[in-house]
């Protein structure tokens, strides 16, 4: 009958008034050129674990390789992590900045203060640039607005649960692929590791991702709002 036993993509879930907002915002940006959303500065963060490069629930292997360890899935009770943050325009990518702590409205300031404004002076000079955020409360928060206001900072409206509109999604999942066989011993090595990948991501790749807005936008207005392939 031509079904297939595969593994679900995962997707955030998406109700009827989310669907009807993303929908609403991709009509909105659909006409936005390439010139547009070169002004744009993407920002967010990401998870790694010293224990990420394992393999997945499937592998493709030869007969006797079941206990090759590029074959093996291993399990780890208490992996390193590190939470990274990042910046992505047209004209590459800022410098990282690893957070410790756990995320709330004055943390998230104070990366925005020490970290996004020299990321935006390097990747944009003196030209006007539009910042990017999704909607975690502390980004939302009404402290956080007020400190973009008082920076003279523009924000781009963004719709609730959409890594798919969003290219950085798609960096960091490049720069995890690439990490994929690394085997850091600690935390330190781990950001080393993450350090010395981000530095590997080329304007070249930069500009592919966000040259694809366009697309990732008519594919949320075919899609109606629903979840996109990206």
């Amino acid at each position: 009958m031509g079904f297939s036993c595969r593994i679900p993509c995962v997707k955030p879930l998406l109700n009827n008034r989310r669907r009807q907002k993303r929908l609403a915002w991709a009509r909105d940006k659909k006409d936005w050129t390439a010139a547009e959303w070169s002004k744009v500065m993407f920002f967010k963060e990401s998870k790694f674990c010293s224990s990420f490069g394992n393999q997945g629930p499937r592998v493709w292997r030869k007969r006797g390789e079941a206990q090759n360890p590029r074959c093996l899935r291993s399990s780890v009770k208490f992996p390193q992590s590190v939470m990274v943050w990042g910046a992505l325009s047209y004209a590459g990518v800022g410098p990282l900045c690893f957070l410790r702590s756990k995320v709330n409205a004055a943390v998230y300031q104070d990366v925005s203060e020490h970290f996004m404004l020299p990321a935006a002076d390097q990747l944009h000079g003196d030209a006007d640039f539009i910042f990017q955020q999704d909607l975690a409360p502390a980004h939302s928060a009404k402290a956080t607005s007020t400190w973009f206001k008082d920076h003279g900072i523009p924000v781009l409206n963004w719709p609730a649960n959409s890594p798919d509109l969003n290219p950085i999604e798609n960096l960091w999942g490049i720069v995890k692929r690439k990490m994929r066989y690394a085997r850091p011993n600690n935390a330190e090595e781990l950001k080393a590791t993450i350090r010395a990948t981000w530095a590997l991501i080329t304007p070249e790749q930069c500009h592919r991702l966000i040259d694809s807005m366009p697309c990732r936008i008519a594919a949320v207005i075919q899609a109606k709002g629903a979840p996109t392939k990206y």
